[in-house]
């Protein structure tokens, strides 16, 4: 009982987290895309750290903007023609990214970065010649419990084999409309759920994938619903299996009953096996548990960094942010993610794509 009043308040605390008092000049985003991640990723997260503050929201709707700002308590809300579309999709992440960096802004850029590797090496390299932070959010590689696993893996031996299958029930988690099965916008379920799995498998073995066979399941001509795909990692040829499904069947006869989320990412090394569950939102809840060869297995979790930063209900998102803003101010952040990172893993996906005998997508148009 102990343990799920624990967890009821952790999750409370992380939904509602209290709001600190800023500091003099602290630092001002601006959120583009009035976006349903967008709360969580950042607007909450700002609300607990007192050198941030959110204070414009654009959408292509005036109506939903204004909505929007009302519904967080943001001062300047901006829609209309002239601003930008309700939701970013992903094949408007290089041209905005680019923008703002123009104007001398630092960007934190919601995951995939961009369309395909050649977007991403663009938008890192214009960074680097304006001198400013461009961060992928892709926040778990941010979260404790990813150090955590690699620790317990490093500790069991070599790693022999890692696999994973990411799958939803659609009906819950994607909209009939959804921008992420619209193919011009960068759509496709391996663009929205494949960095999770592929970024977690490069962290732990610290090595680049190479990917040998892939095949997909469409939803239209250039749209996959599912992938298989095999890979190994490193010199040692660590073999890999990572399935995105973004639709699974439901419950019952005719799959009509609700489906909960598979994610389970298995590693499995020379002196045992550790299985990380709900690797794609930790800090909502997650268990990682360890078979060892010798010995009885265990499970645990880990909300909060073992050098003391952070809180056990931190989100993902807030120490994200923290890093973030620690780069941004000039300080080392605890964790952080590199520019080669993100290209890195682009290129993973799009090889992927290739293997499955499906197009990239598409490289954006846009010239600055």
């Amino acid at each position: 009982m102990s343990s799920l009043l624990a967890f009821i308040r952790r999750l409370s605390t992380c939904n509602n987290p209290p709001e600190m008092e800023k500091a003099p000049g602290p630092l001002r985003f601006g959120v583009l895309g009035a976006a349903r991640i967008a709360p969580d990723a950042i607007v909450k997260p700002a609300r607990n750290h007192e050198d941030v503050v959110v204070t414009a929201i654009a959408a292509r709707s005036q109506d939903r903007a204004d909505a929007f700002a009302r519904q967080w308590g943001i001062p300047k809300a901006h829609g209309g023609s002239g601003a930008y579309q309700a939701q970013l999709p992903n094949s408007l992440h290089c041209e905005w990214t680019m923008k703002a960096l123009a104007a001398g802004k630092h960007v934190l850029c919601e995951k995939p970065i961009a369309d395909n590797e050649e977007d991403t090496r663009k938008m890192f390299a214009f960074a680097a010649e304006k001198n400013l932070v461009l961060l992928e959010a892709w926040q778990v590689h941010f979260h404790p419990s990813l150090q955590r696993v690699k620790e317990l893996a490093d500790d069991l031996g070599p790693i022999v084999n890692m696999s994973t299958y990411l799958g939803v029930w659609n009906s819950v988690f994607f909209l009939k409309d959804d921008i992420r099965f619209n193919y011009d916008l960068g759509g496709g379920a391996l663009m929205d759920m494949g960095p999770y799995p592929i970024n977690c498998m490069r962290f732990l073995t610290a090595h680049e994938p190479s990917v040998h066979s892939a095949s997909a399941t469409l939803r239209t001509e250039k749209i996959d619903e599912k992938i298989e795909t095999h890979l190994s990692f490193g010199p040692d040829a660590i073999p890999a299996t990572i399935t995105t499904d973004s639709h699974l069947a439901g419950w019952g006869p005719l799959g009509l009953l609700p489906r909960w989320i598979q994610m389970v990412l298995r590693v499995e090394c020379k002196e045992g096996v550790v299985e990380w569950s709900n690797y794609v939102l930790p800090h909502l809840y997650h268990s990682i548990t360890v078979y060892p060869k010798e010995g009885g297995q265990w499970t645990e979790a880990a909300y909060k960094r073992r050098d003391g930063e952070g809180e056990e209900w931190w989100s993902a998102y807030r120490y994200q942010l923290e890093a973030f803003v620690d780069k941004v101010r000039g300080r080392q952040p605890s964790v952080w993610r590199t520019a080669e990172d993100s290209i890195e893993s682009m290129k993973a996906i799009d090889a992927i794509y290739t293997k499955c005998g499906l197009p990239l997508r598409p490289t954006s148009q846009f010239i600055l």
